[in-house]
């Protein structure tokens, strides 16, 4: 059973301090309305970063800008002052496998190992939540050697995470991947062909998934996506035979992205608090002003994002260049000042 929601853990960590005082917190389970409500209260202490490290679904930012955007909505000034900074980077990998050829033979996937250290350092997170495993097994079939490295770079990127000053590390298990979509370009078991991802790949995930939930017996912090998106798809499909949330059988589309943001919001908790929303947008719609803090959320992650990528010099070829971080910080805090003016606004929800 799990006592807390990650959200509450994310926060409590930031307020409370080191993960050993965190530790010392009441363990009961929450009667909270809301993953949210831990937040409520507590008031803003210090300016705080979450960063959030992944792939190309991590770099397109949609989960991040639902997540950030709903604590905004709900709790307003308890959370000012808390940067969420997204430093996802597309084709990127915590295992450092490349299959044969990738991106035409241009370059080899980039693995987090390499700017890790830079990151940490320009960043100085407080909390860290990475969500890894759609490219860490190349697309091919389950195999020990393989997983091996994904275990091994976890468990890497957590050490050094907490060696240089994150007080809390959120794992999400991987997204589902969607074979039925491409159909028509998946390979099967034992073939050669490596540009074709294995038809049976998502096996690979929900293994990867099934290690990182194991390991919230010694404590980890590990929020479930693979088992809720592949719920969702499953019973979709007994009415929608088509209905996928992956056209291209690998990044999500906004729904996808909604029901990672569900899944965080919703760890620890026995009921689905957002259950009445279709998606995203109706969540944040619900409140005054919710589509424009939204779209100034976006704004204000992706300008970070490409300036953080690029003043962490990331080797990634084909990534928009972005502002130096002063330039864009600037930027930042003129989107900051709206964003607080919406808050401050009446309206109708």
């Amino acid at each position: 059973m799990r006592y807390a929601s990650i959200l509450a853990t994310l926060f409590c960590a930031l307020v409370y301090g080191s993960p050993a005082s965190f530790a010392q917190q009441p363990t009961q389970p929450s009667t909270a309305s809301s993953p949210f409500d831990v937040i409520c209260g507590v008031g803003q202490t210090k300016p705080a970063r979450i960063l959030f490290l992944g792939d190309s679904i991590t770099h397109a930012g949609k989960y991040v800008a639902y997540v950030e955007t709903l604590a905004r909505l709900e709790f307003r000034d308890a959370v000012r002052g808390i940067e969420f900074i997204n430093c996802g980077l597309s084709s990127e990998t915590v295992s450092g496998l490349s299959e044969e050829g990738h991106a035409g033979g241009k370059f080899p996937r980039p693995t987090v190992h390499e700017r890790l250290d830079r990151v940490l350092a320009e960043v100085k997170p407080e909390v860290v939540v990475a969500c890894y495993g759609m490219n860490c097994g190349i697309y091919k079939p389950l195999a020990e050697e393989r997983f091996a490295k994904y275990r091994e770079g976890i468990e890497s990127l957590r050490k050094k995470c907490f060696a240089a000053g994150a007080k809390q590390v959120v794992h999400l298990t991987p997204p589902v991947f969607d074979a039925l979509p491409i159909k028509d370009r998946v390979a099967s078991a034992g073939s050669n062909d490596y540009s074709k991802p294995y038809a049976g790949y998502d096996e690979v995930l929900e293994a990867y998934g099934n290690w990182l939930l194991s390991k919230r017996a010694d404590g980890w912090e590990v929020v479930d996506v693979h088992g809720p998106m592949k719920a969702l798809i499953r019973e979709r499909r007994q009415t929608e035979p088509e209905f996928t949330v992956a056209k291209d059988g690998v990044h999500p589309n906004n729904l996808g992205h909604w029901l990672i943001a569900k899944a965080i919001m919703n760890e620890g908790k026995k009921v689905d608090d957002f259950a009445k929303y279709a998606d995203g947008e109706a969540a944040v719609a619900a409140f005054p002003h919710g589509a424009e803090v939204l779209k100034l959320v976006e704004q204000r992650l992706a300008l970070m994002h490409d300036a953080y990528l690029t003043a962490t010099k990331h080797k990634r070829p084909g990534v928009k260049e972005g502002l130096p971080l002063p330039e864009a910080k600037q930027k930042s805090m003129e989107i900051e000042a709206k964003i607080v003016e919406l808050l401050k606004t009446p309206g109708k929800s």
